[in-house]
Parts: structure tokens; C-alpha cells; sequence
């Protein structure tokens, strides 16, 4: 069997004294998209942010255990190259809105001073930008700030300003929490094309979400990775009573 794109093997992490994320042990498959659902402070969106150790930025952080990209411990890779191979986009839209459209895909490059050429910078954009399913609404506007977007359009702006960097996994919080429908079903419609490239770890609240887009789904409660299976069987034949509760609306 081919080797995971992502293993977690017993991982704690704490804020200060409070464990937020207990002993979670995941084998994740590249090209697909994985969904991670749970309650509202159940430790989802801090493990998400562990795997490109976003979590660090609190001051009282610390973990235990192993998170291995393609085999590697990312506790002993640099934040910084960890995140050009793991990609993040946030619930809200946040284009830089001092760069053009032009720039805001180029902005990992930017940011870590790696110097490409004119022609490569055209072809990134461009690439990235189609991706994005954004190239045909933008193509005669990239000198435009990113602000001058919509919601939906800013949203797939900072996932193709992701995917430039050419990561092996993207995750997305709660990306489509702030859009309209009509945005959310572009978004959602958006990761199926996404994981021919790139594995997708998707932190959703919104459970008909994960049955649409996602191949396998991750149930947190209270810190625990209750269960872990393929979508169909976690939502027809939960194996734990507190995924069967979740998912029947007895808790949120």
C-alpha cells in the first residue's frame, strides 16, 4: 500500500495546563478530501493547525507525539519550509488587500524572498489562478487589489494563493462559514477538483457538508478522534454511540 502523505501517531497538545488534543493516532491517503467535524471547542481546528504548527503562535503551546509529512517529523522541519508544503485557508477570506490580485498569488513567493522570473511568475499565477476555477472572472483584472472581489472570489484567491506554492496537503477551516450559498457550492465543488493534485483536510461544523465533499471523515469529541472511517460508513454505520449522537442531532 502506498506510504500515507500524513501519519499522526499519539498526539497531545496543550494550552498550558489544558490538553486540547489527546492521543490521536491518523493514517491519511493522498488525493483525497478528509473532513474533520465535531462540536464547537472539541479540538478540531487546533489539530488542524498543529499539522502546519500554526499552534505555536500561542505562547503557552506544546505538543507530544509525532505528526510525519511523507515520513518526515515536522517537529524537526523549519515553520517556515513546513508551510510552503502545507498550505491553510481561513474561514474568512484574507487576501492581502495592499496587493494586486497579481501579487496575492505570489505572495508565499514573496514573502520568502524567492526570486523567480517574469515568464515563471506568469505561469504561476495563471496555473494557480485556474486551479482555483478563478482565471476566466479575473484574467483581465490582476493589477486590481484583491479586495475588489467577492466573497467567493476572495476565497478562491487565497486557495489559489495556497496551491503556488505547489503544497502537498491544503487545509481548509471552515472555509465556506463566511459565504453564500452560492459561494459554498462553488467551494465545495472547487475541492473535488483540488485533490487530483492535493490532499484536502477540511475542519467542517456543518455535517451535510462533509457527506457531500468528503471521501473519509475524522469525528472529534472532547479532544478524543472518536472514530475515523470512510464518509458513507461514518454516517450509515457509525461504530462508536457518540458518533451515532452526534450525527442524530442528540449533541452539537
Amino acid at each position: 500500500m502506498e506510504r500515507p502523505v500524513l501519519e499522526v501517531r499519539h498526539f497531545h497538545a496543550w494550552f498550558g495546563n489544558h490538553e486540547v488534543v489527546r492521543d490521536v493516532n491518523l493514517s491519511l491517503q493522498r488525493h483525497k478530501v478528509i473532513a474533520i467535524m465535531g462540536p464547537s471547542g472539541c479540538g478540531k481546528t487546533t489539530f488542524l493547525r498543529c499539522i502546519n504548527r500554526m499552534h505555536e503562535l500561542a505562547p503557552d503551546a506544546r505538543t507530544q507525539g509525532e505528526i510525519l509529512l511523507e515520513g518526515e517529523n515536522i517537529y524537526q522541519m523549519s515553520p517556515i519550509m513546513l508551510r510552503l508544503r502545507v498550505g491553510m485557508v481561513f474561514q474568512r477570506p484574507n487576501p492581502f488587500p495592499h496587493l494586486t490580485i497579481y501579487e496575492n498569488v505570489l505572495a508565499g513567493y514573496l514573502l520568502n524572498n524567492i526570486a523567480l522570473s517574469r515568464t515563471e511568475k506568469d505561469a504561476i499565477v495563471e496555473d494557480s489562478l485556474r486551479k482555483a476555477a478563478l482565471w476566466n472572472e479575473v484574467k483581465d483584472n490582476l493589477r486590481k487589489k484583491g479586495s475588489f472581489l467577492s466573497g467567493g472570489q476572495q476565497q478562491r484567491l487565497c486557495i489559489a494563493r495556497a496551491i503556488a506554492m505547489k503544497p502537498d496537503i491544503l487545509l481548509l477551516d471552515e472555509p465556506t462559514s463566511a459565504l453564500d450559498p452560492i459561494s459554498t457550492a462553488g467551494i465545495e465543488e472547487l475541492t473535488q477538483e483540488l485533490k487530483k493534485n492535493y490532499t484536502l483536510i477540511l475542519v467542517t461544523h456543518n455535517m451535510q457538508q462533509a457527506a457531500r465533499v468528503s471521501d473519509d471523515t475524522a469525528f472529534f469529541y472532547m479532544g478524543e478522534l472518536v472514530e475515523f472511517a470512510p464518509t458513507r460508513q461514518m454516517f450509515t454505520a457509525p461504530k462508536d454511540q457518540r458518533t451515532q449522537n452526534y450525527i442524530t442531532g442528540r449533541f452539537s
